[in-house]
């Protein structure tokens, strides 16, 4: 095995080879396995243990295991504690879930004090076609019938060509330990249960059952690709991205031949879950809104408009800019600098007469009743009608910022427009030049 592991990453993750690796141990035999042999290869491999404390003894060992390992390989470990129970039923997860989200951010707060290159797990060929049935049982499309990606971002799998056969016959041969997890026997957890009673029936139905599923997986990863090609295809003629806003033509998507279908498509790594009301909203009144945990998605006029959430601007607060600052970066980013020449001006960039200015300055949100006197038009104007006359869509108003004098009188639209009171007088040298640009 150890020389095939070799081959297998000389070939196809070539990248691994000179970069600082993490591998994730909870000191059974899969990734302990992995531990010995990237540490025979002298690969650079730290350990990273988190203890759950589900299993309150069984747990300490675990860990006391791991730790010793790492004495033994001459190898660095990292170890936590986690409440799992309570960050659970706070969050209102699953066990499972729960030590899934501690562990992955907790892998990643390493990754970046540490500044490991990849995340090392042990899923292997057995752990891919039981991901594959239990997705198949939850009636999942072809993304979850494609199996564990060998490389997933900075999560690479090495052992995912290897079955768990392979691994026993491994630890077997070198006379290694680890530590078995008693509810891995338990047919209580899905997986267990698939694990222990239907894979065994599939391989006596198909003794090459592991093989006969590597190619089939690859057959529906050629066709994931002819899929993403066609929806990248049809993005392109449906979607325009406008002020970092998804907007979605609702007219050209119902020409489609599944509308539904490609809907999903566009909007899948979103973190929508209930379909059906999201394909409502091509036929919904305009104002309609869907949420998942992350973003937006909004009926307006003839489109659908996705946004990310903006959690900052929740409570709609108001930030203040004083007269020394030069930089502020939330809840958007501007830059503000004296200068005594105005230069181009354009809707990233402008300059403001600083005696007229009243300290400190203040960032917000519109609200009813705003107006101000927008430069290249005659007299003042409510902002809301500026909105409608420059076609802004419902998702454009509510993530458009203002700069404001103290008094509350509009600087600036960031971004769009600037009010005319505030340009240069031409007895002035004293500018400030505000901008939007990193």
């Amino acid at each position: 095995m150890l020389k095939k592991l070799a081959n297998h990453i000389n070939q196809n993750l070539p990248f691994l080879k000179d970069k600082k690796l993490l591998i994730a141990i909870s000191g059974g035999v899969d990734s302990v396995v992995l531990t010995h042999l990237l540490s025979t290869l002298k690969f650079d491999i730290s350990l990273a243990h988190c203890n759950f404390n589900l299993r309150p003894i069984e747990c300490d060992i675990d860990e006391e295991f791991v730790k010793n390992l790492g004495k033994n390989l001459n190898t660095k470990v990292f170890t936590i504690h986690f409440n799992t129970t309570e960050f659970a039923k706070e969050n209102k997860q699953s066990t499972q879930i729960a030590a899934r989200n501690l562990r992955y951010d907790w892998f990643n707060e390493l990754i970046e004090k540490h500044q490991f290159d990849y995340i090392l797990t042990a899923h292997h060929a057995d752990d891919n076609l039981e991901t594959f049935l239990i997705n198949l049982t939850r009636g999942a499309g072809l993304d979850g019938l494609t199996g564990i990606p060998e490389i997933n971002g900075n999560i690479v799998r090495p052992l995912l060509k290897f079955s768990r056969n392979d691994i026993l016959t491994f630890v077997k041969e070198n006379n290694i330990s680890w530590r078995e997890d008693k509810s891995n026997a338990s047919t209580k957890y899905i997986r267990n249960k698939i694990r222990h009673q239907i894979v065994p029936i599939l391989k006596e139905i198909n003794p090459s059952l592991l093989e006969t599923f590597d190619k089939t997986t690859a057959h529906l990863k050629e066709s994931q690709q002819i899929v993403e090609d066609k929806v990248d295809e049809i993005s392109t003629k449906t979607t325009v991205t406008v002020d970092n806003i998804l907007n979605i033509d609702i007219s050209k998507i119902e020409k489609l031949s599944n509308p539904k279908a490609y809907l999903y498509q566009l909007l899948k790594d979103y973190n929508f879950t209930e379909w059906n009301d999201v394909s409502n909203l091509l036929s919904a009144q305009s104002g309609k809104q869907i949420l998942s945990k992350t973003h937006t998605l909004l009926k307006d006029r003839g489109f659908l408009l996705l946004s990310k959430k903006d959690f900052s601007t929740a409570l709609e607060i108001t930030t203040e800019i004083d007269e020394n600052t030069t930089l502020i970066t939330k809840p958007i980013h501007l830059r503000l600098e004296n200068v005594q020449e105005k230069s181009t001006e354009n809707k990233q960039t402008i300059y403001v007469d600083k005696h007229n200015l009243q300290f400190p300055l203040r960032l917000r949100k519109w609200q009813d009743g705003d107006f101000f006197y927008p430069t290249g038009m005659n007299g003042k104007k409510k902002l809301s009608k500026y909105f409608k006359d420059e076609k802004f869509s419902l998702l454009q108003k509510q993530n458009t910022w203002l700069l404001c004098n103290n008094d509350n009188a509009i600087i600036w639209v960031v971004g769009h427009r600037k009010d005319k009171r505030f340009d240069k007088k031409k007895e002035t040298n004293t500018l400030l030049k505000i901008s939007t640009k990193n």
